[in-house]
């Protein structure tokens, strides 16, 4: 079964997308990231992926503290992206309860620091992001391109002793994210790394097209804009439910 990771993106302390209420629910959800996660982990999910995304932009994690109070809210593994870029930063985080920080740049950049991470807290720990377009490599937040193919990007990492890999792709327009699940097999197969897809999945159905890509590699996916537009079956009953209640967090379900 795939592992669900909901994905919580902060900017400014925020949240910067919220669950949308069931029409003529008067439920406010809140902006806060942590009130965020402890709805996520009312609804049964078994870890988070946190994105920091003002670290995105400028290099280096902003948002520590929210990120560290998200972790203190809830029992479930919590990864974390967006920014990460130096040894002492994600020994700070790792200190702050962090599970997994996800490296993109950094990795492209720093093989030396990849190798340092694994060395010191173990490949479990650490996770690289692979971020596609065209088939080439893009860094910076999808930014700045490379002409290296994703592919020998991840063979590269692997040799490092890398064991997980987070794949999402670009479209044809630039700018959305698109579920391609021929490159997420051969990515698994080809490297026999475990993969996170990330990126593209819209609804139930395209689950069940990652469902079956778990017997190659493929075994988890990260979801956030069809998680909070409520996309799936089983989340009108939560939304139904949230109008009486107001508690909304892991034992607040009747």
């Amino acid at each position: 079964m795939l592992l669900i990771f909901p994905s919580i993106e902060i900017r400014r302390g925020e949240c910067v997308q919220l669950v949308q209420g069931e029409p003529g629910s008067e439920r406010i959800y809140s902006i806060d990231p942590v009130q965020m996660a402890v709805l996520w982990r009312g609804e049964n999910a078994k870890t988070l992926h946190v994105v920091d995304v003002d670290g995105v932009k400028s290099g280096t994690v902003v948002n520590r503290d929210t990120i560290q109070k998200i972790v203190q809210a809830i029992d479930i593994p919590v990864q974390v992206g967006g920014g990460i870029r130096d040894f002492e930063s994600i020994q700070s985080l790792f200190q702050a309860g962090v599970y997994r920080v996800v490296l993109g740049t950094a990795a492209f950049h720093n093989r030396d620091l990849v190798e340092r991470l694994i060395r010191e807290f173990g490949a479990r720990k650490i996770a690289i992001a692979i971020f596609a377009r065209d088939g080439k490599i893009r860094t910076e937040g999808g930014a700045r391109e490379h002409d290296v193919a994703p592919l020998t990007f991840a063979l590269q990492m692997k040799q490092l002793g890398v064991s997980r890999f987070v794949y999402s792709e670009i479209g044809d327009d630039g700018v959305t994210k698109v579920l391609n699940t021929d490159s997420l097999k051969e990515l698994a197969i080809r490297t026999g790394i475990r993969v996170t897809a990330q990126g593209g999945v819209m609804g139930y159905r395209d689950l069940i097209r990652l469902q079956e890509l778990e017997k190659y590699g493929v075994d988890s996916v990260i979801i956030g804009k069809a998680l909070y537009e409520n996309r799936f079956p089983c989340q009108g009953l939560w939304r139904l439910n949230e109008r009486e209640l107001t508690d909304l967090g892991p034992t607040r379900r009747t």
